[in-house]
């Protein structure tokens, strides 16, 4: 049978995702900080039938022994840069069905307020919202901008991640009962105080008392994204996780970390199939081969060796310019990076440190590279879903803006498409709204929006049971939830550890006390 293919898009809002690519002539990377360069993105993506758009994201910034390297601001080396959770709304109103995923950390967040703008996202947008968890990165500069003391260990920020996500899961999924929301504006009723609970949370990393102020969303809880490559990262990705983004370089390195996370998954009471994994890929396609890997020759003299440490050192924390570069990976002893320096000795004990830099030049933290004619292109992607397991690609741009993913659109989309591997596109009108399903205007009533109790798909959603067949014409766009695991609901599955949590009183709100009346 063949396999569909989930489609993303991965970015940063700042002038280099990956490679100093804002000077070049043939992108609009220069336009990075403007509102129409990421409306226009997300418009070609929804008009093509990608299924999300995915920010990464951090608070800091690169440093060598604590310092910004002068060539971080004057090359503009993932840095300045803007907070992408501000723009998912302006995006969300310009598209139809493209979902949006945002990186927020565990680390200088708190609870209550993440899940508060994810559950606001949520409503807005019908349903189309991910989160990606991250435990931290450049996290010595974070934790110095927020005034952070106590450090905690790699492990450690995992540990306090767990009880991140509990605290969000509680207000997300179990503050409200799925009817307490009555809006019956008759009897002067907006919600049912009885069916409405307090959180409890009082744990070693985490303390939150209260009620949740954002009614039940589309999908409760966002779609859950996680990208840890290190044991412990594994291992929470397992237990949380809805998708998993990898930074596969063969098939054979995607196939094991598919079985693993999967396997994991299973031992904690899980369906393996719970977990979708989702590959980075840049792929550089012409219309020619010999024009395409002329164009790939051409990127990748752009970044030069001391920018490449620069940058990871932004993503890791970790400064290799410092370290021996002979020195064996496996032999590196440090709390920083673990992601990574684990994903460099899994894929060759025998790698050196200096490596590492040579490497990262020509593909920073990439995942596969595919370069080739679009018929080569297409064969490729086809034979790494089929011989690896994954679920999905995430494409990383070669240089900003559409441009950088229009090639692959018109190139190589038909030809997956025609092959069966991506739903075809329902009409995405650029300017169709989700007010409706969002509960936006109308007269309020649930009755006069169309929209279904929160525990019921979203109007329109999942049109054929199972098959992942898009929605027919003119019904509701599918939650992200049903686009990442089609044929299911936009709730998260009964397997996943949510479901066993409560709202630990499990105490009602009182009913209001009798008003005084107002009659002479």
């Amino acid at each position: 049978m063949t396999r569909r293919i989930v489609l993303g898009v991965f970015e940063m809002m700042n002038p280099s995702n990956g490679m100093p690519t804002w000077t070049d002539p043939r992108g609009r990377g220069d336009d990075w900080d403007r509102l129409e360069y990421w409306v226009d993105l997300a418009r070609e993506l929804d008009a093509a039938g990608f299924d999300f758009l995915f920010f990464a994201d951090t608070y800091g910034y690169a440093t060598l022994d604590g310092v910004m390297p002068a060539q971080v601001a004057a090359h503009g080396i993932q840095f300045p840069a803007l907070d992408p959770m501000l723009a998912i709304a302006a995006l969300a109103r310009e598209t139809r069905d493209l979902g949006f995923v945002v990186t927020s950390p565990t680390t200088v967040e708190r609870p209550y307020a993440t899940a508060r703008r994810f559950a606001t996202l949520d409503r807005l947008t019908g349903g189309r919202i991910g989160w990606n968890i991250v435990t931290g990165s450049s996290q010595s500069t974070t934790d110095e901008l927020f005034g952070v003391t106590a450090e905690l260990t790699h492990d450690e920020r995992y540990d306090a991640a767990d009880e991140f996500l509990d605290t969000c899961l509680r207000y997300w999924e179990h503050s409200w009962d799925h009817d307490a929301e009555v809006r019956d504006r008759a009897a002067g009723v907006y919600a049912d105080p009885a069916k409405l609970h307090r959180v409890e949370v009082d744990g070693r990393f985490q303390r939150s008392r209260g009620v949740f102020a954002v009614p039940p969303t589309p999908q409760r809880t966002p779609v859950l994204f996680q990208a840890g490559t290190s044991d412990r990262g594994r291992a929470y990705a397992a237990r949380n996780a809805e998708a998993v983004f990898i930074q596969g370089q063969t098939i054979a390195s995607a196939a094991a970390h598919v079985t693993d996370i999967r396997a994991q998954a299973e031992l904690g009471g899980r369906a393996g199939t719970d977990v979708a994994v989702v590959t980075g890929m840049t792929v550089t396609v012409a219309a020619t081969s010999p024009e395409a890997h002329a164009l790939r020759a051409e990127y990748e003299a752009l970044l030069q060796h001391d920018d490449a440490a620069v940058m990871f050192a932004g993503i890791t924390g970790l400064d290799l310019t410092g370290i021996d570069p002979a020195m064996r990976v496996v032999d590196l002893r440090t709390d920083l990076g673990q992601t990574l320096v684990q994903r460099y000795a899994r894929q060759n004990p025998e790698m050196r440190v200096g490596e590492i830099l040579d490497q990262f030049r020509t593909r920073a933290i990439r995942g596969f590279q595919i370069t080739g004619s679009p018929t080569e292109v297409a064969d490729e992607i086809e034979a790494i879903v089929d011989g690896s397991g994954i679920d999905g690609i995430m494409l990383e741009p070669t240089f900003g803006g559409p441009d950088a993913y229009r090639a692959f659109i018109e190139l190589v989309v038909p030809l997956l498409r025609e092959r069966g591997r991506l739903d075809t596109p329902v009409d995405a009108v650029a300017t169709a709204s989700r007010t409706a399903v969002a509960g936006v205007g109308g007269t309020g009533n649930v009755a006069d929006t169309g929209r279904s109790a929160p525990d019921s798909p979203v109007p329109g959603t999942s049109p054929v049971a199972g098959t992942g067949a898009p929605p027919a014409a003119g019904a509701a766009p599918r939650t992200l939830r049903e686009r990442v695991h089609p044929g299911r609901g936009p709730r998260l599955p009964p397997t996943h550890r949510a479901h066993g949590l409560t709202a630990r009183s499990g105490d009602s709100i009182p009913p209001p006390s009798p008003q005084p009346s107002t009659q002479p």
